[in-house]
């Protein structure tokens, strides 16, 4: 496969990816942000619980919104600029606001029955949990604006929105919704009802937008297939969030501060590889097939290879602001951070690539899939990869 990679090709994707990929530092920011605020979380049996799905509902609607106006932009269907754009523009963001309350809505649900089941939580904490789910999401909609605004400057400069965008706005909407999450716990706290006429302001604006949209076709097809994704998405964050409550590791500093950008850098691998597909696909310059993955292989090995080039920087880090930089320690840490990442990088680029091929041979629209599926998928591929890694190397 590597006698298709343009060389040319590779260093631009190469460069525009190692760029994006850095801001995944950012993601240490977020669980900082946690750990600064852990008498808050503890004030409800459920907050931590919930805390890594929202972050996954937020990264599922931030890339699916980053997939539909990268490729848009490439075919022509949307313009650069916020104001006098096309009407499939406008009617994208209405759509966001709906699967985003709908993402609320199905994430509290499902979140409400794992609670009860694994989690050891009363299911009448269901409306608690509802409530500031609701209000952080709706919240989050401000990173909406962010992720037009990313994309259209991106795209202006001649960067490629599949390759830059949603690295960059993985690691803002985690640090954002974090955020959120935090302020909305300490606001319901204090100011219960304040709290829910946030959420109910979203349902109010929501059922306006269909009222207004609900016969026109592209805006409802983006709404059903957003929800199978949906459905798909709320059931893997919740058994990962399950899996992952059992493992500590606390044990390791260096490998619980890198954590989080672990997860992020091989959930932009798989965006960058699954974006560039779908654009691909719109402009049919590439076949819906999984032989012609070789013609993918230069956007395929250029971000890989910037997220070797970051999971050593990682390593670095973690391991200097633990205060236990040492040449072996070093050499050890990256060596298992590159084995994580062999395995971890393998999988989603399989996947990835595979929900756009299929997706788009159903005649589905990949953008609504590809990114959202495989960012999903990321925690726990990384988190298995990690623990194949610590097995091997004892």
């Amino acid at each position: 496969m590597t006698h298709t990679v343009n060389s040319k090709a590779f260093s631009k994707t190469f460069k525009e990816a190692l760029i994006a990929f850095s801001f995944d530092f950012g993601g240490i920011l977020a669980g900082f942000i946690v750990a600064s605020h852990l008498n808050v979380f503890q004030l409800y049996p459920w907050a931590i619980a919930v805390y890594p799905a929202i972050l996954s509902a937020r990264g599922m609607i931030s890339g699916l919104f980053s997939g539909r106006l990268g490729t848009a932009l490439h075919v022509g269907t949307i313009y650069p600029r916020l104001f006098g754009n096309t009407k499939g523009f406008y009617k994208l963001f209405q759509a966001m606001i709906v699967i985003t309350l709908e993402t609320s809505l199905a994430m509290s649900l499902v979140s409400g029955v794992f609670g009860s089941l694994f989690w050891g939580i009363a299911f009448t904490g269901f409306s608690d949990i509802l409530i500031v789910v609701g209000a952080t999401m709706t919240l989050g909609l401000i990173l909406s604006l962010f992720t037009i605004a990313v994309s259209f400057v991106t795209f202006k400069k001649g960067l490629d929105p599949d390759v830059i965008e949603y690295p960059i706005m993985s690691t803002v909407a985690d640090i954002f919704i974090t955020m959120c999450y935090v302020l909305t716990l300490n606001m319901y706290f204090l100011f219960k009802y304040a709290v829910a006429f946030l959420g109910l302001l979203h349902v109010i604006l929501t059922l306006y937008i269909l009222s207004q949209n609900i016969h026109e076709e592209e805006f409802v097809k983006t709404i059903k297939e957003s929800f199978l994704t949906l459905i798909f998405v709320v059931f893997i964050v919740n058994v990962t969030g399950t899996v992952l409550k059992r493992i500590s590791l606390e044990g390791s500093k260096e490998i619980y501060t890198v954590y989080p950008a672990l997860i992020d850098t091989v959930g932009d691998v798989g965006s960058v590889v699954g974006s560039t597909a779908t654009t691909k696909l719109a402009l049919g310059v590439l076949k819906p097939s999984f032989h012609a993955m070789r013609n993918h292989a230069t956007q395929i090995f250029s971000a890989w290879t910037a997220s070797v080039v970051l999971f050593v920087f990682f390593s670095a880090f973690s391991l200097f602001i633990n205060g236990m930089f040492t040449l072996y320690l070093f050499l050890v840490f990256t060596a298992l951070l590159l084995t994580t990442n062999a395995i971890a990088v393998t999988a989603i680029v399989l996947i990835s690539y595979a929900v756009s091929i299929l997706t788009f041979q159903r005649g589905l629209d990949p953008d609504n899939f590809v990114i959202p599926i495989e960012s999903s998928l990321a925690d726990s591929i990384t988190t298995i990869a990690l623990l194949i890694a610590l097995f091997l190397m004892g």
